[in-house]
């Protein structure tokens, strides 16, 4: 999710947290002070119909609703409505409560609250790990997940290839437009990736418009084939509006390279620029992987020097 739609997430599951604490203080008083039932309580669907229960199945954000820790959420906040349930019939049928009944009924309170801190705790270490503009992970969370992935390529357990991405002429679309509507590029750019990515890849706010995107599980063939899908559909899609209302349409470059267990993880990511820069030189909106010629190729310096100039 980006930024925007995380915090919105966050603020929704902060009210959500305040029903529940509503809900089991009423909850207590029907049991303990012998307040009037809530027939809702008593029903089958219970944790469909209270409030938390509305918010989670019909109003938290589809994105969200894949994750463990929403899961987990639901699956102890219908244990909990079950329990309740079974609770208040004894109390409806002026029986004594069950003492087990109602010790599992505080339990349950309990680990949902558990859960639910660990989900608004994930929100937040997500926002805090994420580019305010784009949504992309910041450069903190890439050295992290990128050093876990090369670990896991030392042990062969998978591969991964790593991809630099740059719009292309985008210094001239902030002269022309103004910043405002390159952060709006930057962030349809970024948009873009996540869409056709998959879950567990990532993108990266490398700096300025400049993307390192990683793909674990992934050769540089399989690479190839997916960074042609993102350019091909990129070069096709308006990010903005110009002064006049029409269409801006972007390209990028991209560099591709492995991150090789044999080197540092810094020394793959230099790989994949200088795969980033011969793309660029080579007329821009392609993708080049890297190899053993670019360190050693005469051309290199002369390279450099020549996309400095344009």
């Amino acid at each position: 999710m980006d930024p925007i739609t995380l915090r919105t997430t966050l603020v929704q599951l902060e009210h959500a947290m305040q029903d529940y604490v509503e809900w089991h203080s009423n909850l207590l008083r029907e049991i303990v002070c012998g307040l009037p039932l809530d027939a809702n309580d008593l029903a089958e669907d219970a944790h469909f119909n209270c409030l938390f229960g509305r918010w989670y199945y019909e109003q938290a954000p589809a994105e969200l609703r894949g994750t463990p820790a929403f899961a987990a959420v639901g699956s102890e906040h219908e244990r909990l409505h079950r329990i309740a349930t079974r609770v208040l019939r004894e109390v409806a049928a002026d029986e004594a409560i069950v003492r087990e009944d109602f010790e599992e009924l505080l339990a349950g309170c309990t680990q949902l609250r558990r859960e639910l801190d660990s989900l608004r705790h994930e929100i937040e270490c997500t926002l805090r790990n994420r580019d305010a503009l784009t949504g992309a992970y910041d450069r903190a969370e890439m050295l992290r997940e990128l050093h876990e992935w090369h670990e896991l390529a030392k042990r062969h357990v998978q591969t991964c290839c790593l991809v630099f991405m740059d719009l292309d002429h985008f210094k001239d679309i902030n002269d022309r437009y103004g910043h405002h509507v390159g952060d709006e590029i930057l962030a349809g750019a970024v948009r873009h990736l996540t869409q056709h990515l998959r879950p567990y890849d990532k993108v990266f706010r490398y700096g300025g418009d400049e993307f390192l995107i990683g793909l674990p599980g992934t050769d540089l063939a399989l690479g190839h084939a997916v960074i042609r899908r993102i350019r091909d559909g990129l070069d096709g899609r308006s990010l903005a509006c110009g002064h006049d209302g029409s269409a801006l349409r972007v390209t990028a470059s991209f560099g591709l390279a492995l991150l090789d267990p044999e080197v540092s993880v810094g020394d793959s990511i230099e790989r994949a620029d200088q795969a980033l820069l011969l793309a660029k030189t080579a007329g821009r909106n392609r993708a080049i992987s890297w190899d053993e010629s670019v360190t050693t190729s005469t051309r290199l310096p002369r390279l450099r020097m020549e996309d400095a100039e344009g």
